[in-house]
């Protein structure tokens, strides 16, 4: 039986190529989602360990949570220099430092813009930094920059560059150019050195250092010399040596998620279940034409269980065909992805191919046709002999009444109500145990399964509303198409299912997508009654109140920046403080004061967000107790006001910035909400600007500019969805090629019948192309309806405690996707059309 098989998968090539084509797609993105995930895993982790080679010890000072960053100072460093053993000390400074290239964009990634110390030794070099060009930097107004950064802001030795930092913006001349290891400047970032006094000014304070590096005497034990160097610490400094800290690094740089690689993993198990759809129709149609071959072989001694595993045989060694070529395929997918996504200055490494990953490819590909496969050909099998070798199988139509009919409906039903009652109110109110959006998907993927089952029983009413228009452009051609599009109601809808899973998905995306862009366009405006916003750059920036106390020169401006304290618990509660100038704050933010009144801030009291009251039963005029660290204290509540408890601007609590600078010596300012004279405009952006320092590392933002970058990230979020999506779609078109070309083989006497009583080789291909279309559309509508309904359902659990979020329906987009979809399907049908068109007349004639 297994040289059978192999002879029939070869005698049947052409009718099992697009299967193959469809598993050796599933199986690449799989290999390359896993690939590319190794790779880019295994370059972290040694990104993390670099650098660290050259370091015997490093010692840092312990932090205490919500407390400033703790520092060791120049006589530790001394200290440490005098164990025997040491050889030299580094003391290392590091923070946040902007550069902009010469067009003012900032060079490198968020939290990756560092800034730091040249630290040189005896010799007068850093062994952390190799200079390329010129030398490090002296003084306090000249810096180095390393040589990605420089390359790419268009620097030379000599040149004035402009670098921001979280105490303001200055000038610097460029001294040198610099290689470095990721210990330093990660993949990506870029690092900006100063001298060892003008960095410690910057980042820390006179004689203060971040963290300091030894290197060890040489034949000096490191692990020994820790030893030595624990004994000369000083209380809440700890030391670790390189290989330890290496290996730290190393190990939390692979524990990270790879965001990228589980998305495309999602999608390639999507493309996969598309591809059974595919499958389940190429053999449902394969052994329908055997019929009688299979029939003589049980007339001739074959077991039916011979005859079964001789075909799953067939369809196991097309996946496993399929698989091997996905590997190599997706293998190079990897690569790609590298080359797409790779991070600028990152070390380069060999792909990873790791025995796990073959396996899961060759599992899920190989498994896949088999799973898909049984159900036909245990349909086939469970023909008598004697009627099989009559006749070819006649297809068996949908029947309301069926099993299959029944099953479909009560996922339907089923995945209905769990949608239902995980969107409306009352349901969410009761799941309290369990998340709303959990029942909410498992409810979708009910009915997505369910509604592809009743897709066959949809086929003949949904053509029926079709046939109408179809037969007024075209009354032979598009009855035709239309009659046999719902021959075989199975056929047609496991065609259209694998269409219809792909439009669901990509619809329910646009919806979500649509509704949350509406949301976020005014999220942050609504609550900004200020003209600007004042923001640090993305991931680094910290700003400090000191960084708005320029603004106080701007003559008729008002300003507050809104400074963010943590580590309270108010009433028992644990609770974040923003501190506001209560003088301003009413003209800069709208506040909708349910109860109370906004002025009270100017008398010490707060002021809190109506679900933060509601949560926790507080009133107006309630004093509550207020715990920070070690410091005790009370509150009292001035006002309540109504809040989005997802708003970017309105705090759960604010207080006076004299209150909160009572508890916290060194607040976070999250931005700077800023009004001038004449409104928004040109010359108030200037002035704000000036007034700053002109400091590249701070933004200043009107509310077009506040509401594009809140924006602009679910757009491209969305493309590389729908994109990745794209894969299921040219699946699902192959399974319409592969459905129309054996549907052609099948009808072979019929189109000759046609074509020998007068219908043109235009018409027969016309006829095959409404088919096509028919299909499609059918696929299209159905996916479009499941995805706008999941899109709501999803969206009501945000509406609830989201305020503004309404649900939007895109339909451009939603109609783009039906065209893509009825494009894909009549591209799909070239090919089945043109061999119609070319079928032999006299040949088809003469089958029997």
């Amino acid at each position: 039986m297994l040289r059978t098989a192999l002879r029939n998968v070869f005698a049947y090539k052409a009718r099992l190529l697009t299967t193959a084509f469809a598993v050796m797609l599933g199986v690449t993105f799989i290999t390359g989602s896993l690939v590319y995930g190794d790779s880019h895993q295994q370059a972290a982790a040694d990104r993390a360990a670099a650098g660290y080679d050259r370091v015997s010890l490093s010692v840092a000072p312990d932090s205490v949570p919500g407390r400033p960053p703790a520092t060791l100072d120049a006589r530790t460093a001394a200290a440490l220099a005098e164990v025997p053993g040491v050889a030299a000390v580094a003391g290392r400074v590091s923070g946040f430092a902007a550069v902009p290239d010469r067009e003012g964009r900032l060079l490198g990634d968020g939290a990756s813009r560092r800034g730091g110390n040249f630290a040189p030794g005896k010799d007068g070099a850093d062994p952390a930094y190799r200079f390329t060009e010129g030398s490090g930097p002296t003084g306090e107004h000249s810096v180095a920059l390393d040589e990605d950064s420089a390359a790419e802001g268009g620097y030379r030795v000599g040149d004035t560059v402009r670098v921001g930092t979280n105490t303001g913006a200055a000038s610097y001349t460029l001294s040198g150019v610099f290689r470095t290891d990721a210990s330093k400047r990660p993949a990506g970032g870029s690092l900006t050195l100063f001298g060892d006094a003008a960095a410690q000014k910057l980042f820390l304070a006179a004689g203060a250092y971040t963290n300091i590096e030894i290197t060890a005497a040489p034949g000096t034990d490191a692990d020994r010399l820790l030893g030595a160097v624990e004994k000369v610490l000083p209380e809440g400094a700890s030391a670790v040596t390189g290989a330890q800290l290496a290996r730290l690094q190393a190990n939390l740089a692979s524990s990270d998620s790879d965001t990228m690689s589980q998305i495309m993993v999602g999608f390639a198990a999507v493309a996969l279940f598309v591809s059974a759809f595919l499958i389940s129709n190429t053999f449902t149609m394969l052994v329908s034409r055997r019929t009688r071959e299979l029939a003589l072989m049980r007339a001739v001694g074959a077991t039916r269980r011979q005859v079964r595993r001789g075909l799953l045989a067939e369809s196991a060694l097309v996946g496993l065909i399929a698989s091997v070529a996905g590997i190599a395929a997706g293998t190079g997918v990897a690569a790609l992805l590298q080359a797409l996504f790779g991070t600028a200055g990152a070390p380069e490494v060999p792909l990873v191919l790791l025995p796990s990953t073959v396996l899961i490819a060759l599992l899920a590909g190989t498994a896949l046709p088999v799973i898909a496969a049984w159900l036909p050909i245990r349909r086939a099998m469970a023909i008598p002999p004697v009627a099989a070798l009559g006749a070819a199988e006649p297809a068996e139509p949908a029947r309301t009444g069926s099993p299959r009919t029944a099953a479909g409906a009560a996922l339907v039903l089923c995945g209905t109500a769990a949608v239902l009652y995980g969107a409306l109110p009352a349901g969410q109110d009761a799941a309290d145990a369990v998340d709303a959006r959990t029942v909410i998907g498992l409810g979708a993927a009910l009915t997505l399964v369910g509604a592809t089952v009743l897709i066959p029983l949809l086929s003949r009413p949904f053509v029926a509303l079709l046939r109408p228009l179809l037969t007024r452009l075209s009354p032979v051609h598009g009855d035709l198409a239309a009659r046999n599009t719902v021959r075989d109601p199975r056929r047609t809808g496991a065609t259209a299912a694998a269409l219809a899973i792909a439009l669901a998905l990509a619809s329910g995306l646009s919806v979500l997508g649509a509704s949350a862009t509406q949301y976020l366009d005014g999220a942050t405006t609504r609550d900004l009654a200020a003209d600007y916003l004042v923001k640090g750059a993305s991931g680094g920036q910290r700003m400090t109140p000191a960084t708005a106390e320029p603004l106080k020169g701007l003559p008729g401006a008002a300003y507050s920046p809104l400074n963010q304290s943590t580590q309270y618990r108010i009433g028992g509660v644990p609770s974040v403080l923003t501190g506001v100038d209560p003088a301003t704050i009413g003209r800069l933010l709208r506040y909708d004061v349910v109860e109370g009144s906004l002025g009270s801030l100017a008398e010490g009291r707060v002021a809190v967000a109506d679900f933060k009251a509601r949560a926790n039963g507080w009133k107006v005029g309630q004093t509550l107790p207020v715990e920070r660290l070690d410091q005790h204290g009370t509150v009292t509540i001035g006002a309540v006001y109504h809040a989005d408890e997802q708003s970017n601007l309105l705090p759960s609590i604010t207080a006076p910035d004299s209150l909160v600078a009572r508890y916290d010596s060194a607040p976070t300012t999250d931005s700077i909400v800023v009004d001038v004279p004449g409104g928004p405009g040109r010359a108030g952006l200037a002035s704000i600007v000036k007034a700053l320092g002109d400091n590249p590392a701070l933004s200043v933002l009107d509310e077009d500019a506040v509401r594009a970058e809140d924006t602009s990230g679910i757009g491209d979020q969305l493309n590389v969805f729908h994109a990745l999506l794209s894969m299921a779609l040219v699946i699902a078109a192959l399974g319409i090629a592969n459905t129309l070309a054996m549907s052609v083989l099948e009808r072979g006497k019929e189109i000759g019948t046609l074509r020998a009583i007068g219908m043109e080789r235009a018409g027969v291909s016309r006829m095959i192309r409404t088919e096509a279309l028919l299909v499609g559309a059918l696929g299209a509508v159905v996916g479009t309806v499941m995805g706008v309904f999941t899109g709501w359902a999803l969206g009501r659990t945000l509406a609830e405690s989201v305020a503004g979020y309404a649900l939007v329906i895109p339909w451009g987009r939603l109609a783009l996707g039906v065209l893509l979809a009825l494009a894909g399907a009549l591209l799909a049908s070239l090919w089945p059309a043109r061999r119609a068109a070319r079928v032999d007349i006299p040949a088809a004639t003469a089958a029997q």
